[in-house]
């Protein structure tokens, strides 16, 4: 009886030393990335302003050819929605709306994950001229995990697992566009 109170004692100490750790560890991730693509900033913002055209060069659409997508609303502009079904874990199902554009300069997004777990993201591109018909394109996704499950934060390097695919999106974007 003894030795099931002590051991009732130490998991109650490690599951409180969990929560309370957890609590000061940081909730919300940011991942950006970005390339420099040899076109005129007005070319590139249109092209990446579209839904359809954002399938072709993310790494998570082309994970899975047979992927189900539907868009709705107008294309390139507020409202618009792509939404997604893959039988593939990386890939899951989920949406992406357009929430907001400042011409030529960004475009933010609602991303809304539904399978393999609910989740919720937000998304940006930025397009910045730079000289001779150079563009500056940034992609972010941030998120927040919520308290307890942060403590895992640090372990899931969301920078690194996001940030790799990000880039490699920006490459693909720069082989479409150059």
């Amino acid at each position: 009886m003894i030795i099931i109170k002590r051991i009732l004692v130490v998991l109650i100490l490690i599951i409180s030393i969990v929560l309370i750790v957890a609590y000061f560890m940081p909730k919300e991730y940011a991942v950006e990335r970005e390339i420099t693509i040899n076109k005129p900033v007005d070319t590139v913002f249109n092209y990446v302003r579209s839904l359809k055209n954002q399938n072709e060069f993310s790494v998570w659409a082309n994970t899975d050819p047979k992927m189900k997508v539907n868009y709705k609303g107008t294309e390139g502009q507020v409202g618009s929605l792509s939404s997604w079904e893959s039988n593939v874990k990386e890939v899951g199902v989920g949406e992406q709306e357009i929430t907001k554009i400042t011409e030529n300069r960004r475009i933010d997004f609602a991303l809304r994950f539904k399978k393999p777990m609910e989740d919720t993201a937000i998304g940006f591109m930025s397009t910045k001229a730079l000289g001779g018909n150079q563009t500056k394109v940034k992609w972010g996704i941030s998120g927040v995990i919520p308290y307890p499950t942060n403590i895992m934060l640090p372990m899931l390097k969301m920078d690194q697992m996001i940030g790799n695919d990000l880039q490699k999106g920006l490459e693909n974007l720069k082989d479409k566009m150059e």
